[in-house]
């Protein structure tokens, strides 16, 4: 049989509103969920494409058991009631056999309990809200780390490396954003820093200069910021148009190049931090597939091969027991893993037995580079 994939995101959000993203034929249906319209869509994008190139690789080489994999889009436009409405058109309509998703926090927990009531193993390549394992799912998984695994490498780094001893901290209010801040916070505050200045913006806001006046009140040595690029670029420009020269520090949901394009310019990005896992692009295991994405004029940043991995990880496990989500989730729990990202392995709750974050720099060209 063959496959039929979406490849245009914008025709997968205008099928994306109709409800199920589209209907193939197919033996094995994996979802692919997350934020394919909105400002967080840069994300989607990254999901879909790995995830596309997985199935196509994987049935390349014989499918799961001989049969085909066919992907279906999801669109919950990081908005937590649209993700259970997507998680149930997945459910109903698309009988999945698996999900890869969501993306934002606040929209994989909702989403979950309908894959859990449905007895559906999901993998999220990007929510790191410790909640999304910690609600004893059995079949709910990551490829990426947790906040408070990244707020303590992000805490270090602020403190050992800046030397910072005064800390503005600022989150977005949502259940990653403020989760993430709340992570480092929490690190910062056992080693005895304690911020200067705690609060919240709304996302989808763009005049920040009110608390842009209030950071700079209290001349910070950093900003932390917890939330996504869509706000972090606003805020880091405005802060420095108002003369606040402090080390802007954020996490995961600003690694993509759009975080450049939403504060107007490396102009106002050069030198910002950010934690991030290893860069999965300068490993061996990935070298051949991340040569076919470059080859078709795309770069496998961010999410890219967290979603290939996620495609990959569900696959071996269909391959070992069928496609049963309960043995499947057993197996993967007693089974590393040989993905694009390396050998991956889980604990009881779903989570990476190993969580590789760093910190990563903004340079004065739009680029972004690991630290060493």
């Amino acid at each position: 049989m063959s496959m039929k994939f979406i490849r245009n995101p914008l025709s997968a959000l205008l099928i994306g509103c109709m409800g199920t993203a589209f209907s193939a034929h197919a033996d094995i249906v994996i979802g692919v969920a997350g934020p394919f319209s909105g400002p967080n869509a840069t994300y989607g994008d990254q999901y879909w494409r790995g995830a596309t190139q997985a199935a196509e690789d994987i049935n390349a080489a014989g499918g799961i058991k001989g049969e085909k994999i066919t992907l279906v889009q999801g669109d919950d436009a990081c908005e937590p009631k649209q993700a259970v409405a997507v998680a149930n058109r997945l459910v109903d309509q698309s009988h999945v056999a698996a999900v890869v998703g969501h993306f934002c926090s606040s929209s994989t927990m909702p989403a979950s309990e309908v894959y859990n009531d449905a007895g559906i193993i999901a993998i999220t390549p990007g929510s790191t809200n410790p909640q999304v394992t910690e609600r004893g799912m059995s079949e709910m998984f990551r490829m990426c780390g947790r906040d408070d695994q990244q707020g303590l490498v992000a805490s270090n780094f602020i403190i050992d490396k800046l030397k910072a001893k005064k800390v503005a901290i600022i989150h977005d209010k949502d259940t990653y954003g403020q989760g993430l801040a709340d992570a480092t916070k929490a690190e910062l505050n056992k080693r005895g820093v304690k911020e200067v200045l705690y609060e919240g913006l709304s996302r989808g806001e763009k005049d920040f200069n009110a608390l842009v006046t209030k950071i700079r009140s209290v001349n910070p040595d950093v900003v932390y910021f917890g939330g996504c690029h869509p706000e972090a670029g606003p805020l880091v420009r405005q802060m420095r148009e108002q003369g606040v020269k402090a080390e802007f520090f954020s996490g995961d949901c600003i690694v993509n190049e759009e975080m450049v394009t939403a504060a107007g310019g490396p102009q106002y990005t050069t030198g910002v931090l950010m934690t991030f896992g290893k860069d999965p692009r300068l490993i061996p295991e990935g070298k051949a597939v991340i040569a076919k994405f470059r080859a078709n004029k795309f770069e496998p940043e961010g999410y890219t091969l967290y979603s290939y991995a996620s495609v990959q990880a569900i696959a071996a496990a269909f391959n070992a027991v069928g496609p049963d989500s309960a043995k499947a989730s057993e197996w993967l729990k007693s089974h590393p893993v040989d993905t694009v990202m390396g050998k991956k392995e889980w604990d009881s709750k779903g989570d990476l037995k190993v969580s590789d974050y760093i910190v990563y720099k903004w340079d004065d060209k739009g680029k972004y580079q690991q630290l060493p």
